[in-house]
């Protein structure tokens, strides 16, 4: 049984472009003219968005290379601390609506000094993979296909996000206490 579904990994991904030219072919689409026409409009589409990513980029260094985020978490340590909610772990829940890679980086540093299998390094790992960047998405997906006014984008995305974080301190908890 494993050996089949090793192999059937394997051909999932060939299979299915197989069977998009098979449909094309047979619906006579020209599919070499269709894929150039949408590579051009993904370029099109990517260099557009790259003024939005950079904005981005330099703001969460600012924010970083100002201290603001050390001192955010330092001041939300002592409300967070009772509750059960390391502080170990407030950098990583600031950085991670702004951007993705640099929650990485701190998630990355997190799991090297304490290791994957802490209750640290698994409480980050959840918190990485059960959130999103939401100043990331608005910024760059929202100012791609020119939406000027956000409305409650912001503050849905943000409670999601606090959402996530208490979760993930409550499952990890739960799970690996």
């Amino acid at each position: 049984m494993i050996g089949f579904v090793s192999v059937a990994a394997e051909w999932v991904i060939p299979g299915l472009l197989l069977l998009v030219l098979v449909a094309a072919f047979c619906r006579r689409v020209p599919v070499y003219e269709a894929f150039v026409s949408g590579a051009q409009e993904g370029f099109a589409i990517a260099v557009k968005t790259i003024p939005y990513l950079v904005a981005m980029l330099v703001a969460i260094s600012v924010f970083r290379a100002s201290g603001a985020m050390a001192g955010m978490a330092h001041l939300l340590a002592p409300v967070l601390t009772p509750l059960g909610i390391p502080p170990e772990v407030l950098p990583h829940a600031i950085m991670r609506p702004l951007s993705g890679g640099a929650a990485l980086g701190i998630a990355t540093d997190i799991i090297r000094t304490h290791g994957p299998d802490s209750f640290l390094g698994r409480l980050v790992s959840t918190m990485q993979g059960s959130s999103d960047t939401t100043f990331y998405v608005l910024s760059l997906y929202f100012g791609a296909v020119g939406v000027k006014k956000y409305r409650y984008a912001p503050v849905t995305g943000l409670l999601a996000d606090f959402t996530t974080f208490l979760a993930s301190v409550l499952f990890v908890r739960l799970f690996f206490r």
